[in-house]
């Protein structure tokens, strides 16, 4: 595995390093030895799996309020998706800012978003699957969305949305009063 930097800082991205030959592929997704400088100690509790019909789908911005924020990996098994975190956290300089990379099969990348990020992802083709682990358990009650289309976010979609959920496309958009940024 190699573990690679983005612009925004404790935002990386993996790429695996499969075996390939001719009987087919063999790939390692998650290896905590491998791992070891990104988890830092915190434990994978829970793992997801996702499945996205219809091309153009975002799912998105999600993340759980402290005290429950977590660390996600994220790595599509199959299809393509555009895979986008905002950093969230108030005392970093790249606060409000994105990142996006595509996340596939084929390439092997697979999104690590540390605590403080808001996450989502729009499906680049049809029945695109997910796989995320977690380093905390799901909090209905910790749960909060950012509007994908939020005009202070300015997330360059790759192509039109589609469809979204019902509770996505009812959240608001951030909003600026006289102490700064709310969320």
């Amino acid at each position: 595995m190699k573990i690679l930097s983005t612009p925004i800082r404790d935002l990386m991205v993996v790429r695996g390093c499969p075996i390939i030959d001719k009987r087919g592929a063999f790939s390692r997704l998650y290896c905590e030895e491998e791992l070891a400088p990104v988890i830092d100690g915190r434990r994978i509790l829970q793992v997801n799996h996702s499945t996205t019909a219809k091309v153009g789908t975002v799912r998105g911005m999600h993340f759980q309020h402290p005290p429950h924020t977590e660390m996600k990996f994220v790595r599509c098994i199959k299809g393509k998706i555009w895979d986008v975190a905002v950093d969230l956290r108030a005392d970093s300089a790249t606060f409000l800012n994105w990142h996006a990379t595509q996340l596939s099969p084929s390439n092997g990348s697979m999104m690590v978003i540390p605590e403080g990020f808001a996450h989502g992802f729009q499906c680049l083709e049809e029945n695109s699957e997910l796989l995320y682990l977690h380093t905390a358990f799901y909090n209905h009650e910790a749960e909060r969305r950012i509007n994908y289309g939020d005009p202070i976010l300015n997330i360059h979609w790759p192509i039109p949305v589609t469809d979204l959920s019902l509770k996505d496309a009812q959240c608001g958009f951030l909003k600026h009063d006289y102490e700064g940024m709310t969320l």
